[in-house]
């Protein structure tokens, strides 16, 4: 993977290109894929340590990148913002650590211990461990059919929008908004009291 820093080094007064623009610019200057790095890397890897865990989380983001990487001439130019495409390969990713994944949530239901608080806080918050709403939704989060956790981790704590989802996962929007709405009701039922729609305040709190 290439250094950061190499592209800081061009000095304080360069023209930062949006993602598009580095990724286009990146076949003759590979350099310029860094910012992608630098811009995404950080939020990337909290959603990837929430869903797999610290242990595994390093290396699907190196993986990630290095896939991005390798695939950076079939990216489309049209999309300034490469955040869809890059959740949507990491994501891809964890689908091969499904049974991890799974361990994951279950580990979270009974500790209550956040891995992206954990992980990247030096302390964590002391309301993590006392709420049972979030080791509640954990437990459920463990049960739902992939497809729909992936739709509705990607909006929830990847922070897309539906048409980010769709881009990231390669469905239609429609797509997206029957398997989070499905999702939804699987929490829903699963959880009775508790409202669905309150996953991401709840997990972000």
């Amino acid at each position: 993977m290439i250094e950061s820093d190499q592209v800081a080094d061009r000095g304080a007064h360069m023209h930062w290109p949006d993602d598009a623009e580095a990724i286009a610019r990146s076949t003759d200057e590979p350099e310029m894929f860094a910012l992608l790095f630098r811009r995404h890397a950080a939020p990337l890897q909290r959603y990837i340590t929430r869903r797999i865990g610290p242990d595994a989380a390093e290396d699907v983001l190196a993986d990630t990148f290095l896939t991005a990487f390798d695939a950076r001439a079939r990216y489309d130019l049209t999309r300034p913002d490469a955040r869809p495409w890059l959740y949507g390969i990491a994501t891809n990713l964890v689908s091969r650590h499904r049974r991890t994944e799974v361990r994951q949530f279950k580990l979270y239901a009974r500790t209550g211990v956040d891995p992206a608080v954990a992980a990247f806080t030096d302390h964590a918050d002391a309301r993590v461990g006392a709420d049972a709403v979030k080791q509640r939704l954990a437990a459920a989060l463990s049960r739902l059919r992939p497809v729909f956790r992936d739709a509705l981790l990607l909006l929830a704590w990847g922070d897309l929008t539906y048409e980010e989802v769709a881009a990231a996962l390669g469905v239609p929007v429609g797509t997206v908004r029957s398997r989070i709405n499905r999702a939804r009701k699987a929490l829903r039922d699963d959880l009775g009291d508790i409202n669905p729609t309150a996953i991401q305040e709840d997990f972000d709190a």
